[in-house]
């Protein structure tokens, strides 16, 4: 029998690419979202639809919110101990919690929680979930490393991926429920979201308008193509995470535990400036862009570069896609997508 594995947040961005890439694998993917309005929900349907030519992926259409529709789900599916969970359902945004802090509650709180109890009661294999490079907050020191702490969040959307975090660990100790959680670092690449910096350049760039330029240009971001990420998924799906036989309550170290329970930082090891990130997609489109330059944003953190040795040495994970290589790659799909002729 090929292997299952529940994927929230299948119609998103990672989601999708993800779930696309474990079906060629062999894969039985169970897929649920809650298709929400956050951004053009035509290009989840279109995501979608690829998936669905599948025979191996079903679809539900699902809010984790939805406590009794999930377990109705894992009731249907009879999930359990041989299969996996990957959430990456999830209101997103920096700048959007700031306006809309409900949602985060109800989708990154309530919905965890509801996931996190499904998975328990079925008595799942492992579940790997989204977190966020946004938790390091205030921290300054670079590269940002799994081994800090990260006590200081400047947005809700941060404050909510610690929270992720920290009820993950106490399911992972509670119920023994193995979890391991992915700070993600400015993912792009084709399909990609359009409330991200390069969906938002190149749409600017090809219209004419001016590019909303944060910190006058000085931010630095650890930007990860969408293969390498999905590449990370599914090493770390392999490898279950066991309790660290040497972590010391007096010396606590908060990416392991003596639980099951691991943190990794999931990037591309190379902090970009954003103007040299620009200059990339100018060259792509063969168009110059016109910069409005603003102060920084609050919530917004000047700087990501994320440490990945400790995913590199435990799974063998490797970042193959550069910027010079990726942001290409979008471009492509984004003149054929919107069939746009430069």
């Amino acid at each position: 029998m090929s292997e299952r594995i529940l994927i929230t947040g299948c119609a998103g961005f990672i989601g999708f690419h993800l779930s696309r890439r474990l079906l060629a694998d062999g894969w039985r993917v169970i897929g649920l979202d809650n298709i929400n309005d956050y951004y053009d929900v035509q290009l989840k349907y279109d995501r979608l639809a690829i998936l669905k030519e599948k025979h191996d992926f079903t679809f539900y259409k699902l809010d984790l919110a939805d406590r009794s529709g999930l377990d109705g789900l894992f009731a249907r599916e009879e999930l359990g101990a041989d299969d996996r969970i990957v959430n990456l359902a999830a209101q997103a945004g920096v700048r959007y919690s700031r306006e809309n802090p409900e949602s985060y509650i109800q989708s990154n709180l309530n919905g965890f929680f509801n996931l996190l109890e499904c998975a328990r009661l079925a008595g799942i294999r492992h579940l790997v979930y989204a977190s966020s490079s946004s938790v390091y907050g205030g921290n300054t020191r670079l590269p940002f490393s799994i081994h800090d702490n990260v006590d200081h969040p400047i947005s809700l959307y941060a404050a909510t991926k610690k929270s992720n975090e920290l009820l993950a660990h106490v399911y992972s100790y509670t119920y023994n429920l193995p979890t391991t959680g992915l700070r993600f670092f400015t993912v792009y690449g084709p399909w990609g979201r359009p409330d991200m910096a390069l969906f938002i350049f190149t749409r600017a760039i090809l219209a004419g308008e001016p590019l909303p330029v944060y910190n006058h240009g000085h931010m630095y971001r650890d930007f990860t193509y969408i293969d390498d990420i999905v590449e990370g998924i599914c090493k770390v799906l392999d490898h279950d995470p066991l309790p660290d036989p040497d972590w010391s309550g007096d010396t606590p170290d908060p990416a392991t535990s003596f639980v099951p329970y691991r943190l990794y930082n999931i990037g591309n090891h190379e902090s970009v400036e954003l103007t040299e990130f620009i200059r990339l997609i100018e060259e792509c489109l063969g168009r110059k862009a016109t910069l409005n330059f603003l102060p920084m944003q609050q919530g917004d953190v000047k700087a990501t570069f994320a440490d990945i040795d400790d995913l590199c040495e435990t799974v063998g994970f490797r970042p193959a896609t550069s910027i010079v290589k990726g942001i290409p790659k979008f471009i492509e799909w984004y003149k054929e997508y919107y069939k746009i002729d430069i």
